[in-house]
């Protein structure tokens, strides 16, 4: 019996220093910047200014608030962002986003903003990229 019951130490002795040790945190997959986009887009058709989607368009929120033209809302701002960082960097897969940036782009019309060229405009010099206005549908 006295066997067994050193056995049966061992395992748990075994056990113990299994636990002991740090298991290798899991590894966080990285994100497919286009998922991660479409993920942030309201129902509306919009998409709000937040870190989020910032770091989808590699930049930090306060780069892309100080960009925004004056007079538009940042929600329109930040739809256009996101039509304009599709257009330049997801063409490849236009057929995924396609129906997200018609209905973005009906969003956008529908805010009667002032400013969409401008806005446009900035965006690309932001996103250091050249989409045209006509290309976003706005």
């Amino acid at each position: 019996m006295s066997c067994r019951s050193n056995a049966a130490e061992a395992i748990d002795s075994d056990d113990d220093l299994d636990s002991e040790r740090s298991a290798p945190k899991p590894v966080q997959p990285h994100k497919d910047p286009l998922l991660q986009l479409v993920s942030l887009q309201k129902a509306s058709g919009s998409w709000m200014l937040d870190e989020d989607l910032a770091a989808v368009l590699g930049k930090t929120k306060e780069e892309v608030e100080k960009a925004k033209p004056e007079l538009v809302n940042n929600e329109v701002w930040a739809s256009i962002l996101a039509l304009i960082w599709l257009h330049a960097f997801k063409m490849d897969a236009k057929e995924e986003w396609e129906l997200l940036s018609m209905k973005a782009a009906s969003w956008i019309k529908a805010q009667n903003a002032p400013c969409v060229s401008e806005c446009v405009e900035a965006g690309n010099k932001l996103l250091g990229c050249s989409v045209k206005k006509e290309a976003l549908s706005l």
